[in-house]
């Protein structure tokens, strides 16, 4: 547990830069990044010539289910999945069963955390329509920020209060994080095709369903209300082009209180896919047309969109294929979502750099998480080591989801994650898990 490690020959990618180095751990930390560092006699000592060193990835958005929904994933269970894949820090959502509502359930998942998650972990308090009180007690040193369901999804704790809404936005430093979707919009447009098809409504008018329309109207709102309060909100999941241009890149991240995120499902795939994937890409909200995709690329590259995340959410293979009216919304994504980004480094879509940027520096920036998200002296040694060239295909057989099944099943990646180290400690090597050391409730510089 925490012997000293030095990586040798690694290609370092970090603050906009890329460079070969040496980097020594020693109790959990990154003590020295410099060329042919010594090695002590009590020194593991691993050569990365030919591999790319980053940061851990951060993801701001997971629901890995516990309590109550276990039948579908655990923190024990998706926390290993993210460590291979080169996840080792999340955060994760309010609505299990019971839904996170109280300080009291807020302590019992970070108890079930302390006890099981292989990576480090932090929650966010739920809001309803009722919760003023608890949600203002939430400690911002130690908890991520309180979570705001603007439209239905699974766990059913939709918040549409608006004197709640302003006495919250205007009450709170915190950061309130929000699922954007008008529940209004949502209930008229299921209401015409149950009408026309019952309950086997074709997969494909999900995104109709879940339309554009439903998702501005919500995200501009939540956006004025920030303005209007000086709120700190954060969007989670964008899907459409059109809701990009309510973000700015005019400052830098660290002085923004509105921010974006985009997950990897809506980078990845558009609407054409429902005809293959069909409920297994079910997503709230919806996946969109390819010219929403390509409008969530732009203000991700033009840093409109601040942080790229998973939103893991999985059900198992018996809930995704029923009829559309009964499939629930969400995927597992944690194990295959850097391999996915990886991809798109190959495909030239973004730099390798900027990947880094989105997923390691800019949660860690977002958040204010003490200690993580760069490669730097004096951090907390959460790192990763990949092989660029490592060609391999997702098939039941390496899938770690506890539901068993992934949306990319069938795709070949070209790069592989072969070393996670979590506060130092190496997890993760070649397909092996080689610790059961947990990992650590983050903390937050606020």
């Amino acid at each position: 547990m925490n012997q000293k490690v030095l990586i040798q020959n690694a290609t370092i990618v970090n603050d906009d830069l890329i460079y070969k180095s040496d980097l020594l751990i020693e109790n959990g930390f990154i003590t020295k990044i410099n060329t042919e560092i010594l090695a002590d006699n009590d020194t593991q000592i691993i050569d990365a010539s030919g591999q790319l060193l980053i940061p851990g990835i951060i993801d701001d958005q997971v629901h890995f289910r516990e309590p109550g929904l276990t039948h579908k994933a655990t923190i024990a269970s998706e926390s290993k999945a993210a460590i291979a894949g080169g996840i080792t820090s999340f955060i994760e959502m309010p609505n299990t069963n019971p839904p996170c509502i109280t300080q009291e359930l807020l302590e019992d998942k970070f108890q079930i955390a302390k006890n099981s998650s292989l990576a480090n972990y932090s929650f966010m308090i739920g809001g309803t329509n009722s919760n003023l009180e608890e949600l203002l007690k939430t400690n911002p040193k130690n908890v991520a920020g309180i979570k705001l369901f603007l439209g239905s999804s699974t766990g059913n704790m939709l918040v549409d209060d608006e004197i709640f809404l302003e006495k919250l936005f205007s009450s709170t430093d915190l950061l309130i994080a929000v699922h954007c979707e008008d529940e209004t919009t949502i209930r008229k447009n299921i209401a015409i095709y149950k009408e026309k098809f019952g309950d086997e409504i074709p997969i494909k008018f999900h995104p109709i369903i879940r339309s554009e329309e439903s998702c501005y109207l919500s995200s501009s709102k939540a956006i004025a209300l920030a303005k209007k309060t000086g709120a700190r909100l954060h969007v989670f999941h964008l899907s459409t082009a059109k809701e990009t241009e309510l973000f700015t890149n005019e400052i830098p991240l660290k002085d923004k209180r509105i921010t974006a995120e985009v997950c990897i499902h809506h980078l990845w795939f558009d609407d054409s896919d429902y005809q293959n994937k069909g409920n297994f890409i079910k997503w709230n909200p919806a996946i969109k047309s390819e010219k929403d995709k390509e409008g969530l690329w732009k203000a991700l590259l033009d840093d409109r969109i601040d942080v790229i995340a998973t939103d893991h959410a999985p059900h198992t293979f018996e809930e995704k294929n029923q009829v559309y009216t009964k499939a629930p919304s969400g995927g597992p994504l944690v194990q295959h979502a850097l391999p996915a980004m990886l991809e798109m480094v190959h495909q030239q879509k973004i730099s390798i750099e900027k990947m880094v940027e989105k997923m390691c520096h800019n949660p860690a920036i977002l958040f204010q998480i003490d200690k993580r998200g760069f490669i730097r002296e004096g951090y907390f040694a959460d790192l990763v080591l990949v092989d660029m060239n490592n060609s391999w295909t997702v098939d039941k057989e390496n899938i770690l989801y506890q539901c068993g099944w992934s949306p990319f099943e069938g795709t070949t990646f070209q790069s592989k994650i072969t070393h996670t180290f979590v506060n130092g400690n190496l997890v993760y090597q070649n397909g092996n898990f080689i610790s059961n050391i947990k990992g650590k409730r983050l903390e937050f510089n606020r």
